[in-house]
Order: C-alpha cells, then sequence, then structure tokens
C-alpha cells in the first residue's frame, strides 16, 4: 500500500493517572488555543471581505465591459436567475435529486471504504496480495467510467451513484487503511492483554484513533459525491444539477451555468460545516488544541 503522510497520534490512553496532571506546559498551551479561538472572528471577516470583494470587482467589470457579460455573466443576473429557479420552484427537483444521488455514492462508497480498510489494515497478507489491484483501480480516469455505468445503469439514479461511489471509496478506504496502521501499537498490545476481543478492540481502540483519519476524508468526500452525481448528470440524465447546468451550456447560457454552479457551491458548504459540527462533536475526548488544528 502507499504511504499517507503521517495523521494525528493516537491519544494516550495509557498513561497512568499521574502523567494526566495538568504540567507547567499545559498553561502555555491554553493559552495558544485562546488565541486561536480569538482570531476565528477575525478570519471569518477576512474570508467575507475576500468574497465580497471578488463579487463587487467581478459585477464592476461586468458593468465597465472589462470583463464580457456574455462569456462570464454577472453576479447580479446570477442572483437574478437564481431567485427566478427559487420562485418558480424549477430548482428543487433537480437539486434534491443531485443530493439524493450524491447520498447515496457518500454513503456506499463511505461504508465499503470504511469497511475494506479496516479488513486490510488488519489482515496484511492480504492487503500484500490485493496491493497491486487497488493500485490498478484507483490509477483508472474516473470520467472513462461513466460511459460504461450508463450503458449497465440506464439514465436513472444508479449511474450517477455507482459513478460517485468509484470516487468516494478510494479517499476513503485509503485514510481507514492509514488511520488504523498508524494506531499506537502499544495500545492495541495492552488492549489484548487485557483481554479485548477483535469487536471490541476495533470499537474501543481501533475506531477512536483513526476517527480523526475518517473524518478527514468525509471532507473531500462530500465534495467528490457531489462531483460525481454532476458530472453523471451532465454526461446523461432527465434532470439533476448537471443536467440543468448542461442544458444552460447547450444554449451558451452562462449566466444557467454560474447559477447551477453557485447553488452547488452553497450546498457543499452547508453540508461541510454540518460535517464540522458531527466532527466536533464525535471528538470530543480529543485535547481542545488537537480538534483547533485537526
Amino acid at each position: 500500500m502507499s504511504a499517507l503522510p503521517t495523521g494525528p497520534r493516537a491519544p494516550e490512553l495509557s498513561k497512568t493517572p499521574a502523567d494526566a496532571t495538568p504540567s507547567r506546559s499545559a498553561g502555555p498551551r491554553r493559552r495558544r488555543t485562546g488565541r486561536t479561538r480569538r482570531v476565528r472572528p477575525a478570519v471569518l471577516a477576512a474570508q467575507l471581505g475576500l468574497a465580497v470583494l471578488l463579487v463587487a470587482g467581478w459585477e464592476a467589470g461586468s458593468r465597465t465591459g472589462v470583463v464580457d457579460p456574455f462569456f462570464f455573466s454577472s453576479p447580479a443576473a446570477v442572483a437574478d436567475r437564481i431567485g427566478a429557479w427559487l420562485g418558480s420552484g424549477e430548482i428543487a427537483g433537480h437539486l434534491l435529486t443531485t443530493l439524493l444521488e450524491a447520498a447515496l455514492a457518500l454513503v456506499i462508497g463511505g461504508v465499503l471504504g470504511l469497511g475494506i480498510g479496516f479488513l486490510l489494515a488488519r489482515a496484511r497478507t492480504l492487503a500484500a496480495v490485493l496491493d497491486p489491484y487497488i493500485k490498478v483501480l484507483n490509477a483508472l480516469p474516473r470520467v472513462v467510467l461513466a460511459p460504461i455505468f450508463l450503458l449497465w445503469f440506464g439514465l436513472g439514479i444508479w449511474s450517477k451513484v455507482a459513478f460517485g461511489v468509484t470516487l468516494v471509496f478510494f479517499i476513503v478506504f485509503f485514510n481507514t487503511y492509514q488511520g488504523v496502521r498508524e494506531v499506537d501499537r502499544v495500545l492495541v498490545d495492552n488492549a489484548r492483554m487485557l483481554g479485548a476481543k477483535e469487536s471490541q478492540l476495533i470499537r474501543h481502540v481501533l475506531l477512536p484513533s483513526a476517527m480523526s483519519w475518517i473524518f478527514s476524508s468525509l471532507h473531500t468526500s462530500v465534495g467528490f459525491a457531489i462531483v460525481g452525481a454532476v458530472v453523471g448528470e451532465y454526461l446523461g440524465a432527465s434532470e439533476g444539477m448537471g443536467y440543468l447546468i448542461a442544458q444552460a451550456e447547450g444554449t451558451f447560457d452562462t449566466t444557467g451555468v454560474f447559477a447551477g454552479m453557485v447553488v452547488l457551491s452553497v450546498v457543499v458548504v452547508a453540508i461541510d460545516l454540518f460535517v464540522n459540527r458531527v466532527e466536533r462533536r464525535l471528538l470530543r475526548w480529543q485535547p481542545a488544541r488537537e480538534r483547533t488544528h485537526a
């Protein structure tokens, strides 16, 4: 298996209560964490300011003729188009179809990647046997698979789901595999000496220790699941955001193309914020400084 960059270390669960007593270095650590939290409003303000600057520059360029509205449209026209879509309800069915396809791809690809990643991380011999095949499958250009899935599954949602699964699976698989391999062997050996079964080892040691790797893959997988759904719809579908964008592109409607891209961007950001909240809730056992930098 190809090695990934070293991720967050597993927590030192084997420390004694005496080791857990706050030391003199704990004070500066808390102060650093506090500073990190205090700069968050400033970072958010900088992000919003940059967005406003880009949109204002785009709009000004469109109005003054520096940017050709035929090729790049304008923020005002894009906002009007999105408002018209929302007012007529036209976008609701397309968006729900894309989100359903992306959700199914994320769940199926995530479960397969998580399960197979755990299996191969614990079965070294099987991992060595399957290593070249996994590398070959991962190296295949995903776009060439989309027409094949259209032939196999038709123009319905399952061809898009299958395409999205091929994108999500390898991201979750490699992160899970490496995360389990990175678990401290001392923790595993101690758990075994205490009589932990394999299921207990996975639940109480391996899964919590690899959780940071898994959530890191989910942040990326959300975007790729939507990409898979949209690309599949773009190549062949009767509904969905990819279909809507393809229709606009076919009539040289750049406003419709940019409006579809903006809607998808907003959806991805909203989902990523939700994943962040779930991650913080599930990783509450980690030190505050590690959660801040996770």
